[in-house]
């Protein structure tokens, strides 16, 4: 090959061939005084500083590894250098503030000058394949055409394309359609409304995620709420949770099969009462918790957010007064945080119909009515609770007997508004009863004194709401003075109050 070469005059970039050395034999390759012999033949500079006059010239001796590899590496370190300020230049462009790629610049003791004739710069050539093509005459800046043709950046058809382009330049969710292929021209009126429309949708609907993602919705939960589910299921708690059965302004209930647990037995069907994280439904009804003197210490330390937890805690504390004085209510499996898993109402996945939607003959209806009365009764006086809000919407009707709901919000006699809520509840019950036909129903004033045991008269409401306020007042100043440990004797107050002391 070598001869070939050199037989048409070419001549080898690295150099000219040295003869290859004969073949010796496997002794005299052990000797030493051979070894020795190439050793001095085979010598060169190590240096790393090499003549880069000797490394150039075609001249040179290349039949050194390192030193084939130092010149292979110069190259391509120039080579690199190179590419780099072109894209350097390309990248910066025309901006008066530029980015400099200095260090990342290959430095190697044999580059030669950026000024060498051998180096090939295509930025400065026709041939360089970054180079932006510019027209040889430019026109003044916002003006095309010439003479009569002459168009402006303000002329309607542009304008009209160009925004018609930038449309594709609005959220994925607004259907732009192909207005280019139409040849479609906006005018900025029309574009600029648009283009309003469409960053108030991105904002209203980045609101509407984040209170999604922060609340829990109609029939949906947040993703805390939904871990907090699933981690019940793993646990083994729950065996699987069915869907949605009920919601309303406060909670969301779902139907679960159970498990199992060490410490209790869980029931074969379950509910999770969810309480919505929304504080839109809370914020008004701070009322029932924050002068019940249970929880009256922690509610004024606690953001609104960690209120709601206080409810499922608030619900649990009123469904065990009740199961431990005998009154039908669920019972209460677990709590976690603001989830509330109690036993099902209802049989085979079917929950039991509330009193306002059951189908009842008048004779059950009669005997809903006296255990509706008896069940008042008896939370009243042995559960020391008012339901405040009892209503044909939280009682149940499930084997011919009346289950009581809800009391999430129920309060003590002693609360300052308890009586309110009591009369309250009485009006409810006494309206739906009448109304349902049941002949020997009380009035709200008899069933108002039958339950509380008080015997207060009045012809009107309001003569009978001011005697109810009087004795909330005197109510409070008893709490008042309890709190501070010195009681009233036994002629003081109401038989209501007197009831109390006599239980402490």
């Amino acid at each position: 090959m070598d001869q070939i070469e050199v037989a048409k005059g070419v001549k080898s970039p690295w150099g000219a061939a040295r003869p290859v050395p004969a073949p010796c034999s496997l002794a005299d390759v052990m000797s030493e005084q051979l070894a020795k012999q190439l050793d001095e033949e085979n010598t060169f500079p190590t240096c790393p500083e090499v003549d880069a006059e000797l490394l150039a010239s075609p001249e040179g001796d290349t039949d050194s590894d390192l030193m084939l590899a130092q010149m292979l590496q110069m190259q391509f370190d120039r080579e690199f250098d190179s590419q780099l300020r072109r894209e350097e230049k390309k990248f910066n462009g025309d901006s008066k503030v530029s980015i400099s790629f200095e260090n990342y610049r290959m430095v190697h003791p044999y580059e030669e000058s950026d000024s060498s004739e051998d180096e090939v710069d295509w930025q400065d050539t026709c041939n360089d394949p970054y180079r932006a093509d510019k027209p040889t005459t430019t026109p003044r800046k916002g003006f095309t055409g010439k003479g009569k043709n002459i168009t402006t950046k303000h002329d309607e058809v542009v304008c009209g394309r160009k925004n018609t382009a930038r449309m594709e330049h609005f959220a994925p969710e607004v259907q732009v359609g192909d207005g280019l292929g139409m040849d479609l021209k906006l005018s900025n009126q029309v574009y600029n409304a648009l283009k309003q429309h469409c960053y108030s949708e991105q904002r209203r609907s980045a609101r509407l995620h984040e209170k999604k993602e922060h609340s829990t919705a109609e029939q949906a939960v947040d993703p805390k709420t939904r871990l907090l589910m699933y981690k019940m299921v793993n646990a083994g708690i729950l065996d699987n949770i069915n869907g949605c059965i009920s919601t309303g302004k406060e909670s969301v209930v779902f139907h679960a099969d159970g498990g199992s647990m060490e410490e209790k037995e869980v029931p074969k069907e379950c509910v999770l009462k969810v309480f919505k994280t929304t504080l839109n439904e809370f914020k008004n009804r701070d009322k029932y918790i924050k002068d019940d003197y249970r929880f009256k210490d922690r509610f004024s330390k606690l953001n609104p957010r960690k209120v709601i937890r206080l409810w499922a805690e608030k619900e649990m504390h009123n469904l065990a007064r009740m199961k431990k004085a005998g009154i039908l209510c669920p019972e209460v499996v677990i709590l976690r945080k603001h989830i509330l898993v109690m036993s099902f109402i209802g049989q085979e996945h079917v929950p039991a119909p509330k009193l306002k939607d059951a189908m009842l003959s008048s004779d059950d209806m009669r005997l809903a009515y006296y255990q509706v009365l008896d069940m008042m009764q008896q939370l009243y006086r042995e559960c020391k609770l008012i339901h405040a809000d009892l209503s044909e919407y939280n009682m149940l009707w499930h084997d011919r007997k009346v289950w009581l709901i809800d009391v999430s919000q129920s309060v003590e006699p002693t609360h300052p508004h308890g009586l309110e809520f009591l009369f309250r509840d009485c009006r409810n019950v006494s309206t739906f009863f009448e109304k349902a036909g049941v002949a020997d129903v009380m009035n709200v004033y008899e069933l108002f004194n039958a339950v509380s045991g008080l015997e207060i008269s009045g012809d009107n409401e309001a003569d009978f709401l001011a005697q109810i306020e009087s004795l909330e007042k005197m109510n409070e100043d008893h709490v008042q003075k309890r709190s501070k440990k010195t009681f009233p004797t036994s002629d003081e107050g109401p038989p209501l109050l007197q009831r109390d002391y006599e239980d402490i």
